[in-house]
């Protein structure tokens, strides 16, 4: 009996105490009293006072770490000092990630600079003083190391196959589509697997363009398929540069990583290139 009166007083509280939020044509209401104004562009979500003066911005961010790892956060600047731009975890309710809802559902419930008295500018302010770090869990943090050597390897693919680490040749694929160097994706589906080289056509590795399936020549197996997350789709069709970076990625003496990058002549089928 006690623990049932106890039950009951607490949802009581709860229901007595939980808070009435609507938006509707641009204005933000509390309990039914407007307490700021909020307008979208492009995805960032601009939070003004009832004057219409921009206090602050809200960016929800989905992004492609390494293939199929994603990072969702909020990014949040004040418009009257952009010197700092904070990275939060994302807090909102899954039913409306991402929208205009969650981004006031965000400021009033989870970072308390909206409340009933309007933008409360004191709170928004301790929020850049005192700046939350992120918390990342295992998977992220490794994709985030991977891809800060990805991008020290600067890969590219130019329109004759060649693969390129900081603007020098470091391999090559063989049996590529016909639609390359139309399109940069791996959208036909053969029957012959593309292959990478080094620049020393040495074999690195296959990839299947109907299994999406990369199979180094150590024996290393990777599978680059669609998922969803969040509210972005994942890797429907791998670009070159993805099947190169993940290449080195599984294979790291493929590329290696370093101030100075030396190759010798890129080799193809027996004969060395022209030098220029």
């Amino acid at each position: 009996m006690k623990q049932s009166l106890i039950m009951f007083f607490t949802v009581l509280s709860f229901i007595l105490n939980a808070q009435i939020i609507k938006t509707k044509r641009g204005i933000v209401s509390l309990d039914g009293i407007h307490v700021a104004k909020i307008a979208s562009k492009s995805g960032e979500y601009t939070f003004m006072d009832l004057k219409e003066t921009p206090i602050f911005t809200m960016e929800f961010i989905d992004k492609s770490i390494v293939d199929s790892v994603r990072d969702s956060y909020i990014k949040l600047n004040r418009v009257y000092n952009r010197d700092k731009t904070l990275d939060m975890d994302y807090i909102s309710p899954s039913a409306f990630s991402g929208d205009e809802k969650s981004a006031v559902y965000t400021s009033i419930k989870a970072l308390k600079i909206i409340d009933d008295r309007g933008i409360n500018v004191k709170n928004l302010d301790e929020l850049f003083k005192n700046m939350p770090k992120r918390k990342l869990d295992t998977k992220t943090k490794e994709a985030y190391s991977i891809r800060s050597k990805i991008d020290r390897l600067n890969i590219t693919v130019n329109n004759v196959g060649e693969i390129l680490s900081n603007g020098i040749p470091v391999g090559y694929f063989t049996n590529l589509p016909v639609s390359f160097g139309s399109e940069d994706t791996v959208s036909d589906k053969t029957f012959i697997d593309i292959e990478m080289y080094d620049a020393k056509s040495k074999l690195i590795g296959r990839y299947s363009t109907t299994t999406k399936r990369i199979t180094t020549a150590g024996g290393k197996v990777f599978t680059l398929y669609r998922e969803m997350s969040g509210r972005a789709s994942i890797l429907k069709f791998p670009t070159y540069k993805a099947l190169a970076e993940r290449m080195a990625i599984l294979d790291p003496s493929f590329i290696k990583v370093q101030d100075k990058i030396i190759v010798g002549e890129v080799v193809k089928d027996g004969v060395e290139k022209d030098k220029k």
